[in-house]
């Protein structure tokens, strides 16, 4: 099994805040394109899901954190080379749920 791949979204929303913001924006995620949510589960601060990428299932996890949120993806080997599109696809949206507003 691949090991997980790891990215860390620093905010300074605070974790009740960033937690409220990315829990009302992650809802409607789009289920078609390159990515698709399959699972997606919140227990406390934590969220849980399987997306679907170019066929292949990818688990992770979502934590949010006081200062940051912590992104944990287990890539299949064939998307291992394409992390870096994938981590663009993956992070943008969070990134604009903890935009200061």
């Amino acid at each position: 099994m691949a090991a997980p791949m790891t990215v860390s979204i620093p905010h300074s929303l605070g974790r009740a805040e960033a937690l409220r913001r990315l829990k009302s924006g992650l809802e409607g995620l789009p289920q078609a394109g390159i990515v698709t949510v399959e699972q997606q589960a919140w227990a406390d601060n934590k969220m849980t899901f399987v997306v679907r990428a170019l066929g292949q299932s990818v688990p992770g996890s979502l934590e949010v954190l006081d200062d940051a949120v912590r992104l944990e993806v287990t890539l299949p080997a064939l998307l291992q080379k394409l992390w870096e599109p994938l981590k663009t696809v993956l992070l943008g949206r969070t990134k604009v749920l903890l935009e200061k507003k």
